[in-house]
């Protein structure tokens, strides 16, 4: 959907408005009405978002939502990464995942086998894949039992809780 947003003298009014919502309004695009286009929050992972609040400003000739962001230091950046690891090493059990590493590019830890394609059959059947630290790969569990159970990948069976 078309975006548009009111103007006076190349200074912005309002908010933008949806271009059906205009032409029902006014049964056409006003002239001090000109095209928005939106621009959703970054999500970049080494970057920070420096204000909350959006700013609207002409970009070579749209106006547009410009967000305040700038990228990490390399200290930063390594902190992040750091935190990154230093939770994912203090989970329950975390040494069935000692083998997995940082993916720097996205800051997520990744084992060292993609994980292979869900069959839906085998979840419908209370059979997980897992990844198996003692093989190095990723491993089908036995059957969930009923009930509260939990999986401990060092005995590699269902616990009750």
């Amino acid at each position: 959907m078309n975006l548009y947003i009111e103007t006076e003298n190349g200074v912005i009014k309002n908010h933008p408005a949806y271009e059906h919502n205009l032409i029902q309004a006014f049964g056409l695009i006003p002239t001090r009405w000109e095209p928005f286009i939106r621009v959703e929050r970054p999500t970049g992972v080494y970057q920070i978002l420096e204000s909350n609040e959006v700013v609207y400003a002409k970009v070579n000739g749209i106006w547009t939502d410009v967000w305040s962001v700038r990228d990490m230091t390399a200290k930063e950046k390594t902190a992040k990464q750091q935190a990154v690891i230093t939770e994912f090493n203090a989970r329950d059990q975390a040494e069935n995942w000692s083998a997995w590493t940082l993916d720097e590019a996205t800051c997520v830890m990744v084992p060292p086998i993609p994980r292979p394609a869900i069959d839906q059959a085998k979840v419908n059947a209370g059979i997980m894949t897992f990844w198996c630290g003692a093989d190095a790969n990723w491993k089908d569990t036995p059957a969930r039992p009923e009930g509260n159970y939990k999986f401990d990948f060092i005995a590699w069976a269902w616990v009750a809780v």
